[in-house]
């Protein structure tokens, strides 16, 4: 984990060369929502970790796939083994920007629109979703939701089961970001 947050530090540094006022999340939560009329499929991590430089809105969340925990075991094997290939690509990962010029050092709730990328199964595609920000004395608190189309990341679903596994999938993220300890 320490390695993993280094990792996200050093490259958030590269994006900003005054680190001062870095914010991190150690247990970013992120989760996904597939439904289809067969079943519904949810896993969830609580295991992503996240950086955000509030001076220039850059935000980097990256999770190892293999962290995520669904209801039913064979679910799992299956996510890790067959559709995400975790031994291929370990981990996802989000680099992007806040758009919007909001001032993360006051206190408030606000709506602002992120724009990246997102790399997951070894393929990199660019998403756009609003999320909802709140400051607290130093600490932001953030949570967005957006949709992921498997195909779009090159996923492929046996047609076994295709019935079981919808097209796009929900992911929500949360993560309460605290300043970075030197």
């Amino acid at each position: 984990m320490k390695k993993l947050l280094f990792i996200l530090y050093a490259t958030l540094i590269g994006y900003s060369a005054q680190a001062q006022g870095i914010l991190i999340s150690r247990n970013a939560s992120l989760s996904f929502f597939s439904s289809t009329p067969v079943e519904d499929i949810e896993a969830k991590s609580n295991q992503a970790t996240s950086v955000l430089d509030p001076k220039t809105r850059d935000i980097i969340f990256k999770v190892s796939n293999t962290t995520f925990e669904f209801p039913k075991k064979l679910m799992q094997e299956h996510f890790n083994e067959e559709y995400i290939e975790s031994d291929k690509f370990p981990y996802s990962e989000f680099k992007g920007k806040i758009k919007d010029e909001v001032d993360l050092s006051k206190n408030g709730t606000y709506t602002v629109t992120v724009a990246g990328t997102l790399n997951l199964h070894g393929v990199t595609k660019p998403y756009e979703t609003k999320a909802t920000l709140i400051v607290n004395n130093g600490s932001i608190s953030a949570k967005a939701t957006f949709r992921v189309k498997i195909a779009d990341h090159d996923i492929k679903v046996p047609s076994i089961v295709f019935k079981h596994i919808a097209e796009s999938v929900d992911v929500r993220v949360a993560a309460d970001y605290q300043p970075k300890k030197s």
